[in-house]
């Protein structure tokens, strides 16, 4: 087996009683997509910014691209991107300015005309960054991240802000990053785009790791059949109710609950009964197939923007 692009081996990073991050350990393979999931707090980007250099661990091991962190030189960091959540540009350079300044920084980069294409802002080449709109600061932001041709690039919910269209831009940009052989590090507040693009996932809460699989591996961990989703407020009472009723079977939302099961016909009639009896007004009941979100949600209790 090839030498992992990241490996991190038991890390730890405490804030006085507060444990960010508390002995966790994976391995990130060479060429594929990796993402890390969890709510706020959960300890996510803690995590990555230590591994891009950015905060020091109070323990643990950690690898990137073969070496030590202790050794990250600008060698090591020519072979790395990094996209934050926020990328701080200075507002009265051109967008394509902004690109060959960065480009000068390394001792190799990509055709700075071929890249604005790629990200969709060629026709904002002569832009002042000041006067891009929120989607596209952020193609900007992915662009300069892939700029000096890095072999492992982590993107820090790179897709936050953007319309539906432009994010999906944003995934076909991610999925030809792959298909040339590059490592990406992904966080993301989108379920949807997890599944689609990861071929791993680790989700953490609470400073540890609690799950970690393909998506599709994941998902199978709900077992078999389908589930009854039903969106409806309820109350604390009704909420005891239907975890008294379907026991582990249920998963909580904050305006909506689904239900596990084998028997569609049988559970519905317990949810139209339990509907009847509690006078819950329920909104929409939909019959659909397990996804990676029911699977955040079942582990950690939280949806992923909690």
């Amino acid at each position: 087996m090839n030498d992992p692009a990241v490996a991190v081996e038991d890390l730890r990073k405490y804030y006085g009683q507060t444990k960010a991050v508390d002995g966790i350990s994976f391995i990130v393979r060479k060429g594929e997509v990796f993402t890390l999931l969890g709510p706020n707090g959960a300890g996510k980007t803690t995590t990555l910014e230590i591994l891009e250099g950015l905060r020091k661990a109070d323990a643990g091991r950690v690898t990137v691209l073969g070496r030590s962190l202790e050794h990250n030189d600008k060698t090591q960091k020519a072979r790395i991107g990094v996209m934050l959540q926020e990328t701080t540009l200075f507002p009265h350079l051109t967008v394509k300015e902004t690109l060959e300044l960065f480009a000068s920084f390394y001792p190799r980069s990509l055709d700075v005309q071929k890249l604005l294409e790629e990200v969709g802002l060629i026709e904002k080449s002569r832009s002042m960054v000041k006067h891009l709109s929120g989607g596209q600061r952020q193609r900007l932001a992915f662009a300069l991240a892939m700029v000096n041709d890095p072999e492992l690039i982590f993107l820090d919910e790179p897709t936050t802000g953007l319309d539906p269209q432009a994010r999906r831009h944003v995934w076909h940009l991610i999925e030809r990053l792959k298909g040339r052989g590059k490592t990406i590090f992904l966080t993301t507040h989108y379920m949807e785009e997890a599944e689609r693009l990861s071929d791993r996932v680790c989700i953490m809460d609470h400073g540890k790791i609690i799950a970690e699989g393909t998506p599709s591996e994941l998902i199978r961990r709900l077992g078999s059949g389908g589930l009854v989703e039903c969106r409806a407020s309820l109350s604390e009472d009704d909420r005891r109710l239907v975890l008294s009723m379907f026991g582990e079977r249920v998963i909580l939302a904050e305006e909506r609950f689904a239900l596990k099961t084998d028997n569609l016909v049988e559970t519905l009639r317990r949810v139209m009964d339990l509907s009847r009896e509690r006078e819950i007004h329920l909104e929409s009941i939909v019959v659909r197939q397990p996804n990676l979100e029911d699977v955040f949600l079942a582990l950690t209790g939280r949806e992923l923007r909690d």
